[in-house]
């Protein structure tokens, strides 16, 4: 089964509310969001958001230039449907984050909760942090979760990579600034404990600079 097949599978079959990386509400990332910007118009957008609750926390913040990205159109859907009316006021994108062409120095934040650790590849890695390089705007902010280096060795039945904040930097290089990480204790639904590492990194600019 391709990788868009699996998501479009998972959200047609299950309650969104029921899948292991549901939050009620994304809170450490809404925090960093906030900590990254305060303008209300900055770009912002949710990689592999799908039907997360991230984006109406956003909206609620007032913040108005919202982008979601996922893989699945189901998933999408989801959060189109649960935010009525408000749905208007993001741009949703259904594409392969690896394959997409977003637009050139676009966003001021970007987010990504639990999308970088599906990429098993080396190709497939060294193509997401491309497109983050050239669509995140010098002196952007980057905030990337994934599974930390104790954390989870599947999700969703598929493989995984795990990560210690220093190696997940790694991948991303000199490109990008680390300003902090953070570990995080995630609660399923079903009661189980996942362990996640946060990296909080900015863009350089063009000259090399952070």
């Amino acid at each position: 089964m391709q990788p868009k097949d699996h998501w479009e599978t998972v959200y047609a079959t299950k309650p969104t509310d029921t899948v292991s990386w549901f939050q009620p509400h994304a809170q450490l990332s809404l925090d960093l969001i906030k900590a990254a910007t305060a303008d209300k118009d900055a770009g912002i957008i949710d990689v592999g958001g799908g039907a997360s609750t991230l984006v109406d926390d956003l909206l609620a913040e007032g913040y108005r230039d919202l982008t979601v990205l996922d893989l699945s159109a189901a998933a999408l859907n989801a959060a189109r449907q649960r935010l009525g009316k408000e749905e208007a006021k993001v741009r949703w994108i259904e594409a392969d984050i690896t394959e997409v062409d977003l637009p050139a120095r676009r966003y001021d934040v970007w987010h990504d909760r639990a999308v970088f650790h599906f990429l098993t590849s080396q190709q497939q890695r060294n193509a997401y942090v491309r497109t983050v390089f050239n669509a995140v705007k010098p002196g952007g902010h980057v905030i990337v979760a994934t599974f930390a280096e104790d954390g989870p060795l599947q999700c969703s039945g598929l493989p995984v990579m795990r990560y210690r904040a220093d190696e997940l930097h790694d991948e991303f290089g000199d490109a990008f600034t680390l300003l902090k990480h953070q570990k995080e204790e995630h609660h399923t639904p079903s009661g189980k404990v996942q362990q996640f590492v946060y990296c909080y990194c900015r863009r350089i600019n063009w000259s090399g600079n952070s």
